[in-house]
């Protein structure tokens, strides 16, 4: 009988989205899978990154650091970075302070390297539809990464938009937005399957879950917590558009 393939959920950008984040964890155990890799940004933008850091740290076996998470941990001085950094407290601020910067394993004899937003840096952003070169650079080994076995596949988040692109002998994917989706108003995440740790070549996939969750609900807790920004929020996760957009009116003739 042919053994089943491990499972990995890669989770990212929950930015203190709680409904958000306990809808994900629910469909991951409704799935059974059990290890989880979280890709940062826990906090910051939502109201509820106290809750979510707790969270992770109980259910993720590894979670890398986001720009979020170092920016609230090193001190950020505007005025909305300090209204997260007062909910979180020391501790959790210590927490996200020591987060490692990248994740490297073994996935059905290929290289996988998670991180939260390019082989550069946590705060230098490759999108979507930047070019051929920027996303196969994303591949490289640098001094952020450090200089191991280059990666076959690559997984991030940071641009809170999910795809999967493929390369010869190489995968890029984005993980999307648990908390903080920018392509489409649903919670998202990425499954892994494959032989974990395994050095023999064998099947694997890459795979995006998108799944509703309570939006209405997190925008209760936001409006009832007093945080800043609280218009932007709203409107970016009933639009998934960043900041809110919304396209210019069409104009009528006449």
């Amino acid at each position: 009988m042919t053994t089943p393939l491990d499972r990995i959920a890669i989770i990212s950008d929950i930015h203190g989205n709680l409904p958000a984040l306990e809808a994900v964890l629910a469909d991951i155990e409704a799935r059974g899978i059990t290890r989880i890799y979280g890709l940062g940004d826990l906090a910051g933008k939502g109201p509820s990154g106290a809750e979510v850091i707790d969270i992770s740290r109980r259910v993720c076996v590894t979670t890398v650091k986001g720009n979020w998470d170092a920016g609230l941990a090193d001190g950020d001085a505007d005025a909305i970075s300090i209204w997260h950094r007062r909910q979180l407290g020391p501790e959790r601020l210590a927490y996200l302070r020591d987060l490692p910067e990248t994740l490297d394993f073994r996935l059905s004899g290929r290289s996988v390297r998670l991180f939260h937003a390019s082989a550069r840096g946590i705060n230098h952003r490759v999108r979507q539809y930047d070019s051929r070169d920027d996303h196969l650079q994303m591949f490289d080994n640098t001094d952020f990464t450090g200089h191991g076995p280059l990666p076959d596949i690559v997984g991030y988040g940071d641009v809170h938009t999910a795809y999967v692109k493929t390369f010869a002998h190489k995968c890029l994917f984005n993980a999307g937005s648990v908390g903080n989706p920018l392509d489409v108003p649903l919670a998202c995440y990425a499954i892994l399957e494959g032989r974990f740790d395994g050095a023999e070549p064998a099947p694997w996939t890459v795979s995006l879950a998108r799944l509703p969750y309570d939006i209405e609900a997190s925008i209760r807790q936001a409006e009832i917590s007093g945080m800043p920004d609280l218009e932007y929020y709203i409107n970016e996760l009933r639009t998934a558009r960043y900041r809110g957009l919304t396209p210019k009116p069409l104009k009528v003739p006449g």
